[in-house]
């Protein structure tokens, strides 16, 4: 099948899990758990679950055996998107083109939300099925590291500081490869080590995480000033108006599409020790280095 195919068929296989692992709309209390199934459910692309997908692939797993830390990192990246809209953070009326979680629940709601996404990543993940090298344990552990203080919230503490600052590129990659690359490198980690991956492959898939997450993040500042909201489906020019420095902003956009050239072929050349199997995870990442959304 051909790319496009291969995206929509594994996004299809998530939603019809997670659909099966979430607490149904009428289970009590209903509200928190309609409001998750809206935030879920909003459409978006899948990408760190269908690249989880595809690192198990890759290493020669089954994809059944991926599905739950597939769906466990869509549910963490999605409560951090439902509290980065607050507005004691980002201020967001518009999330993949619906209204917000707070702009439909309430605030209160919204942070309940994104406590109980958060908290259900990891009942999720725990149904993953043990290999030889990783159990519980590890998975627990994997998911953890990221989701805390010196990665996935630690990245979203330096760009709320760095608003209306001039930073350096080393303090932007500092932000993003906390912020971004973290989750996406976590996302592909945990479908390798769901196939019972070696320690080489793994490495190698932290190498291609690491680069494609910090040119993913690129291609989005980009898009932020290039595309229009109705594209991007959440408001366009945002990073602008919160006085973010971003790639754009502090290297121009000739020079931001370079190094996101430059990184991807580095992620590329990372994928190398996986040999044909990877050719999914390098159709994704050329892919995502010419997106318009």
């Amino acid at each position: 099948m051909n790319l496009q195919t291969y995206l929509a068929t594994r996004a299809a296989d998530v939603d019809a899990a997670m659909d099966k692992f979430l607490p149904k709309a009428k289970e009590r209390p209903s509200t928190i758990h309609t409001a998750m199934r809206y935030c879920i459910f909003s459409g978006g692309k899948r990408l760190r679950p269908v690249l989880c997908l595809a690192a198990a692939d890759a290493c020669g797993g089954e994809i059944s055996n991926a599905l739950a830390p597939a769906c466990a990192v869509e549910l963490m990246h999605t409560y951090s998107l439902v509290h980065d809209d607050l507005p004691a953070m980002d201020d967001d009326d518009l999330r993949r083109g619906r209204p917000t979680c707070h702009r439909v629940y309430g605030e209160g709601m919204a942070i309940l939300c994104g406590d109980a996404l958060l908290t259900e990543a990891f009942i999720v993940l725990v149904q993953t099925p043990a290999t030889k090298r990783y159990g519980a344990r590890e998975f627990i552990t994997e998911l953890a590291r990221t989701g805390g203080s010196r990665k996935l919230i630690g990245g979203q503490v330096m760009d709320l500081e760095g608003e209306g600052k001039s930073l350096t590129k080393r303090e932007l990659v500092r932000i993003h490869s906390a912020k971004t690359a973290a989750l996406l490198t976590t996302s592909l980690r945990l479908g390798a080590m769901a196939a019972n991956a070696t320690p080489a492959k793994l490495a190698a898939l932290t190498a291609f995480g690491s680069h494609l997450g910090l040119a993913y993040q690129i291609i989005d500042d980009i898009l932020d000033v290039t595309q229009t909201t109705e594209v991007l489906g959440k408001t366009a020019g945002k990073d602008h108006q919160a006085e973010k420095s971003t790639y754009p902003a502090s290297l121009g956009l000739a020079r931001s599409r370079k190094v996101a050239a430059e990184l991807t072929r580095a992620a590329l050349d990372a994928l190398k020790p996986l040999g044909k199997k990877a050719i999914r995870l390098q159709e994704i990442a050329t892919h995502l280095l010419v997106r318009d959304y």
